[in-house]
């Protein structure tokens, strides 16, 4: 790790040794080896796995258990060192190689912290580092969920001044698109309803960006909220004789409303 900005001034490069990191990769090393399972692995038979465990530990996290994510973290330095030594194997990099990459894009995006220059917004010192040719959204990974896509899309127009000052000018295009979703609902045009849905939730998206939150956090704590709430509505129903599929919509909101005491 970096030591201290001495350090990086008299060897901004240097790596710390055999860490975390490059012990995992000799882990992997020793399977890609013995193992018949892991030596026929490949960078892409491997995806599905390494996905999965970056949602195990989003999972543990919002959990708080600090013991899955304990274990959860493992299985993700796993996969990342896995990904590593496949391409150790083809000579394209290695473990000392990441990190570099790694330390010197922190050095050049903490200009503060590394040199003499002043803080700097994050998504301009991005672009700088762009071909002059690309645009602000080039580069973009592709295989971004849709809510993360979006925020992304507008962190990156905000970086070159395209964004409202504050969350008031995008509340008021939140209200706008409402009302346009309204008129497209009323005028039964299925085509026209879609579109105009996607720029509410895209306005929605910005305003929460502006509103200091990220979409897909904001979101999974209301997912969370609808979810025990409606298991001690089901509860409620449960304890009270009444059968949800054969309640009317009234019974079912004063259920609704009982779970909002407790």
């Amino acid at each position: 790790m970096i030591q201290s900005n001495k350090d990086i001034e008299t060897d901004p490069l240097r790596f710390p040794g055999p860490g975390m990191l490059e012990r995992a990769a000799q882990l992997v090393r020793f399977l890609r080896k013995n193992c018949p399972w892991d030596r026929e692995q490949t960078a892409e038979s491997l995806i599905p796995h390494l996905l999965e465990e970056a949602h195990e530990v989003v999972d543990a996290i919002r959990k708080g258990s600090d013991e899955d994510l304990e274990g959860e973290l493992g299985d993700l330095l796993l996969n990342l060192a896995f990904q590593i030594v496949v391409a150790e194997e083809s000579d394209s990099l290695d473990t000392e190689s990441v990190y570099r990459h790694l330390e010197e894009k922190m050095v050049r995006r903490h200009p503060q912290l590394f040199g003499n220059n002043e803080h700097q917004d994050w998504e301009k010192l991005k672009k700088s580092e762009r071909a002059e040719t690309e645009g602000v959204l080039a580069g973009m990974a592709s295989g971004l969920d849709p809510l993360t896509a979006s925020y992304r899309i507008q962190e990156r127009v905000a970086g070159v001044g395209f964004d409202w000052e504050d969350y008031r000018g995008a509340r008021e295009k939140v209200v706008e698109e409402l009302e346009e979703v309204t008129q497209a609902a009323e005028a039964g045009d299925s085509t026209e309803l879609e579109e105009e849905l996607g720029d509410l939730l895209f306005a929605t998206v910005n305003l929460t960006r502006l509103a200091g939150s990220h979409p897909t956090t904001v979101l999974a704590r209301a997912n969370m909220k609808f979810r025990n709430r409606f298991e001690l509505l089901e509860k409620l129903a449960r304890d009270n004789g009444i059968i949800i599929e054969e309640s009317s919509l009234e019974v079912l909101e004063t259920l609704w409303e009982e779970t909002k005491k407790t």
